[in-house]
């Protein structure tokens, strides 16, 4: 029996609002974008997206590696938390940066339910790893829809954002805000 996010958020002491996010976005120019975009419209017209595999090698990763080569951070696959017996998993992604930081979770289709997986391990982050940033980010994605979510921290709050991303009709907004998540000073 499927449980609401709600009540699975307040077990960990927080609460779930659905608004549209004013995400941080990086100005100026992208550089490499064009590139990118020619490297997903190839791996469209040559992989099914079929499977969570599939959506990850030919959209999520190309993607993700030219956001940690923008803002010169690792990029961590399969990221460990372990807080406690209720409060712990991997992230499918998980980059760090000096001023914000962001985890990604690829799903194959259900972006409800991954939502609700992302929440959790933006909370288990928080009590994981020391960082100053007031808003932990993340996403969880197809691959070709994206949906961002934040963890604003001293208000114990996740934030559903209603908008969804595509890619790559959106891939220039969508380096934006994955950028500017992570380095606001981009």
């Amino acid at each position: 029996m499927p449980y609401e996010p709600e009540d699975i958020l307040a077990e960990l002491d927080c609460s779930l609002v659905r608004e549209t996010l004013t995400l941080p976005m990086k100005q100026g120019e992208i550089v490499g974008l064009d590139q990118l975009r020619r490297q997903l419209e190839r791996n469209l017209s040559r992989v099914s997206l079929t499977t969570e595999t599939s959506r990850r090698e030919a959209l999520i990763a190309p993607t993700l590696f030219e956001v940690c080569e923008q803002v010169n951070s690792p990029l961590k696959s399969e990221y460990t938390m372990n807080v406690s017996d209720r409060l712990k998993g991997s992230a499918d992604y998980f980059i760090p940066g000096k001023t914000g930081l962001l985890i990604i979770e690829a799903k194959q289709a259900d972006l409800a339910r991954g939502f609700t997986q992302l929440a959790t391990e933006l909370i288990a982050l928080d009590q994981w790893i020391q960082h100053p940033a007031p808003t932990f980010y993340g996403s969880v994605t197809t691959g070709d829809l994206w949906k961002f979510g934040a963890y604003r921290r001293s208000q114990r709050q996740i934030v559903e954002d209603r908008h969804l991303w595509q890619l790559p009709e959106q891939l220039e907004t969508l380096m934006r805000i994955l950028i500017g998540v992570i380095d606001a000073e981009v």
